[in-house]
């Protein structure tokens, strides 16, 4: 699934644009959906460092491997992609048309994969500069929610099942409560992550 892990193919999310004050959750939540779920790496826009900062933390808590970084150049990122991007947009074709397609891409023959995700208006290069813009419902929704669609989809569950690496605590699924433990330690504690 990562080439960090040497377990296949890249996988790399663009957040594509950032409104300060307006978007700070949002750009965030990209990028833990996009590490929680799958990706090797998140590009955020250079004005978005709180949300880099946020990512990295988690990482660092949680485990990886992940990476975040900032760009202030998000089109020549796309431009100069070696591999396929996929623009999620509610524009797009039909997630269940297409999702095969990428897959086979992606996973049968090796090409690493750039998802690009908006936050405002999404200039028309962006259409035309990839390979598949993919809705995940061709209604109003989150970018979040078409990310981690795209992802399940893409991967076919197995993102469920991921082991994480360096993590210093660790979620002890449960029917009630929450429960967080450190992995060096038995001590458990109700911290929020």
């Amino acid at each position: 699934m990562h080439d960090d892990a040497s377990d296949g193919p890249t996988v790399a999310v663009l957040r594509l644009g950032h409104r300060p004050g307006r978007d700070e959750r949002m750009t965030t939540h990209v990028g833990l959906t996009a590490r929680a779920l799958g990706a090797d790496r998140v590009w955020f826009p250079d004005n978005a460092g709180q949300s880099k900062d946020t990512v990295d933390d988690i990482t660092d808590r949680f485990g990886g491997p992940f990476t975040a970084e900032l760009t202030d150049s998000p089109h020549s990122l796309i431009r100069n992609w070696e591999g396929h991007v996929v623009h999620l947009t509610m524009y797009g074709q039909r997630v269940q048309d297409v999702e095969a397609d990428i897959r086979e891409v992606h996973r049968d023959d090796g090409e690493p994969l750039l998802l690009v995700v908006g936050s405002e208006k999404v200039s028309f290069d962006v259409y035309e500069a990839a390979d598949w813009n993919v809705g995940v419902t061709n209604q109003p929704h989150s970018e979040v929610a078409g990310l981690a669609v795209f992802l399940d989809r893409l991967f076919e569950g197995a993102e469920l099942e991921r082991e994480w690496a360096d993590a210093d605590r660790t979620v002890v699924p449960m029917e009630t409560g929450k429960r967080v433990e450190s992995v060096s330690t038995d001590d458990d504690t109700d911290a929020s992550p």
